[in-house]
């Protein structure tokens, strides 16, 4: 009896045991996240999780790696390593088991040849090509390791004598045409025709020129200013329409940040490049593919990296669906992005532990898998991917084959597994879109920040809607016409009226004169002076208008227009237009005031006061009718929307300008050294009190200190 309770104490530790094996083997040493609209790191259900790692022992390796350089998958599974510490490449099958090791050869000459430093890789149906970094040349094996050629570095008039071919990454297209990154070659990548002739540089990366350097060559061409050379490629990838991926950790990090910041695709460290050079990668995620976001940060609590800064990408891999990853080895992080640049998931740390790295030097697919390739540990990482990852394929897939409603099905699993991804919310919505659900789609593309794909539902929206109510829009159209004729016909003639009325104007009399202001702002600022066709009542109730039709537009424009509506509080928005409007109108008429009193002006700071709030005239006319066609244009209309804006500020410009020169009887020369100088008295204005709201601050803190001090002495 106690024999058989000691088996099943033994049984049950057992089970225990390979449960405990189980539940590790699934689970991984890092945090799978994305990022928000917003740039904030989100954690994220696990796409991947290590499965293995391929050592030199699992390789059936007699002498073990050293400092390997890339990775490369072919169709058959096979696996290809450049051990380019011993001068080697490697070929492993489908099952990561050692077949054969390309290292020595004979040439076409029939002299024994050897590879020097084999890095980049590149393997299509028919052979395996090699860059020979030091010995500047390609060399080509067919696919059991026998040599068929030397591909040697080119030459052309436009390659320059500085120009080296130092091969340390290929690709080669369907027509045998190849496309090499040669180090410390800053004109881009070479394309090289199948026989190895040199067509052209393709893709070369912009050079960043600091304005002031520009400034100065465009000013003294003949003067040698200092040198700016563009940013390097470092590895790239091919698709199977001949596109070719390619990144670069050579740009300056501040230059590189700044560029992610403001989406600039110019310095963009991944590039998809057509064979004419073009950049047609889509960038349509929150941030173009750079990597890490939250440069200060790791991206996830649980990081034990400690780097700072953009990542430093050196290689991509291309995988199904339009999948694509790249590998930063600052942070020893994997991003994955779709097609259109979503950002999917990141994941990966630093360490020792099983699926950690410690220097990633290559990336490649392995059907559903990632495999990384470390110089440090010697070894390739193996990651599988999780079920998460198998719905986001899945709908990648069933988006390329147009099935939507199945997408649909598959993009709404994945919001339900993962609610901190918002690109979801973009991935529900297209395929609304795409089935003709464009009034639901739009609340998805609101949710996720989408204003291009919003617009884009919302015109269709707006296209089906004219369809139907095409003649009463006709009809609304043509009777805002007439009443707005009729309405500008009855203020003309009232303020024609005006001109002989003897006695006090009504309050309705002086505002509406502000119409004939705008339209002859020389004899109507005079007759305001002189005849008092204004006064600071009217002037009041202009600026309250303008006050009300700026907290309106601000808070009751389309979201298309304003993304960020709803979001500020109410009060605060009330005293942001408030202060939009009254803040700037009134330190404009003390700082005119101050200065036209020294230089013989003729108006008083109440004449300054009606003079400038009736210039603010358009502003009332435009901002409330600007803000109503915010919710029927879309975004392809924005520019007529931002061009009838500034054409109210120019406006109002010219008319505070005409004002103050009737005003004060100043001649146009005069009245522009005063604008100019009033300008700058403003921000003297403010810089006074900013200097004395500061001191203000600093005795409150004082005072405070010594109160605090006592109290606590006192007791």
């Amino acid at each position: 009896m106690k024999k058989s309770a000691k088996i099943l104490v033994a049984v049950l530790c057992l089970m225990m045991l390979m449960s405990s094996l189980s539940v590790f083997a699934a689970s991984a040493p890092y945090q799978t996240y994305t990022y928000s609209m917003d740039g904030e790191p989100m954690d994220s259900p696990h796409a991947y999780v290590p499965e293995r790692t391929i050592s030199n022992f699992d390789m059936g390796l007699a002498t073990p790696l050293q400092a390997a350089k890339d990775l490369f998958v072919d169709d058959a599974g096979n696996v290809y390593i450049s051990d380019t510490g011993n001068k080697r490449v490697i070929v492993l099958d489908s099952n990561f088991k050692y077949q054969y090791e390309i290292t020595t050869f004979i040439n076409e000459h029939g002299v024994p040849d050897e590879l020097l430093t084999p890095q980049g890789l590149f393997v299509d149906d028919k052979n395996i090509y090699i860059s020979d970094s030091d010995n500047s040349r390609i060399v080509v094996f067919d696919l059991v390791g026998n040599f068929e050629r030397i591909v040697e570095a080119p030459e052309a008039d436009v390659m320059g004598e500085d120009t080296l071919f130092h091969p340390v990454a290929l690709s080669v297209d369907a027509s045998g045409k190849m496309y090499v990154v040669s180090d410390q070659t800053y004109s881009g990548v070479f394309a090289l025709e199948a026989d190895g002739s040199f067509i052209c540089f393709i893709g070369a990366q912009k050079a960043d020129v600091p304005l002031a350097v520009r400034i100065r060559r465009l000013i003294f061409p003949d003067v040698v200013a200092e040198e700016y050379i563009t940013s390097a490629y470092n590895n790239i990838a091919i698709d199977e329409d001949g596109f070719v991926y390619v990144t670069t950790n050579d740009i300056d990090t501040e230059t590189l940040a700044t560029a992610i910041q403001a989406g600039n695709e110019a310095y963009a460290p991944v590039k998809r490049l057509n064979n004419q050079g073009v950049d047609i990668m889509r960038r349509n995620g929150f941030f173009i593919p750079a990597g890490e976001i939250a440069f200060e940060g790791t991206g996830t609590a649980a990081s034990t990296t400690s780097s700072t800064g953009p990542s430093s990408l050196i290689d991509v891999a291309l995988g199904p669906n339009g999948m694509w990853s790249v590998i930063d080895s600052k942070r020893c992080r994997i991003y994955t992005y779709d097609s259109d640049g979503n950002l999917l998931f990141a994941f990966g740390d630093k360490g020792s532990q099983l699926g950690n790295l410690n220097q990633p030097t290559a990336i490649d697919y392995k059907g559903s898998s990632i495999l990384v390739l470390d110089a440090t540990l010697n070894s390739i990482t193996v990651y599988k991917r999780e079920p998460y990852g198998d719905i986001i394929d899945q709908a990648l897939a069933h988006t390329a084959t147009r099935q939507y409603s199945e997408a649909l099905s598959d993009w709404e699993d994945i919001n339900r597994s993962n609610l901190n991804f918002d690109a979801a919310y973009v991935g529900i919505g297209t395929n609304l879109y795409r089935n003709g659900e464009f009034s639901a789609s739009l609340d998805y593309f609101k949710a996720a920040g989408d204003v291009n794909s919003y617009s884009d539902s919302f015109k269709a929206i707006r296209k089906a809607w004219v369809e139907d109510w095409v003649l009463v829009v006709i009809i609304v159209i043509v009777v805002i016409c007439i009443a707005l004729s009729k309405f500008l016909g009855y203020v003309g003639k009232k303020n024609k009226e005006g001109v002989t009325k003897v006695g006090k104007r009504t309050l309705w009399e002086e505002f509406i004169y502000g119409f004939y202001l705008i339209m002859h702002p020389f004899d109507a600022y005079w007759d305001l002076k002189h005849e008092k066709r204004g006064s600071v009542r009217a002037a009041i109730l202009i600026d309250g208008v303008v006050v009300v039709s700026t907290i309106i537009y601000s808070q009751c424009s389309a979201y298309i227009f304003n993304p960020s509506q709803g979001t500020t509080n109410p009060f605060a928005s009330i005293m942001n237009g408030v202060l939009t409007v009254f803040a700037p109108l009134m330190l404009w008429c003390v700082a005119n005031w101050c200065l036209t009193t020294l230089f013989d002006g003729e108006g008083n700071f109440k004449d300054i006061f009606i003079s400038t709030s009736y210039a603010l005239f358009p502003l009332s006319l435009l901002l409330i009718p600007i803000t109503l066609c915010t919710h029927i244009a879309t975004l392809d209309e924005s520019s007529m929307i931002s061009l009838v804006m500034s054409i109210a500020f120019i406006w109002v410009g010219m008319l505070i300008f005409f004002g103050m020169a009737t005003t004060h009887g100043y001649s146009m020369g005069k009245n522009v050294i005063i604008t100019v100088a009033t300008i700058i008295g403003m921000m003297f204005i403010m810089f006074i009190m900013m200097l004395f709201t500061n001191l203000v601050q600093q005795m409150i803190a004082f005072v405070t200190d010594i109160i605090s001090e006592i109290s606590f002495r006192a007791n």
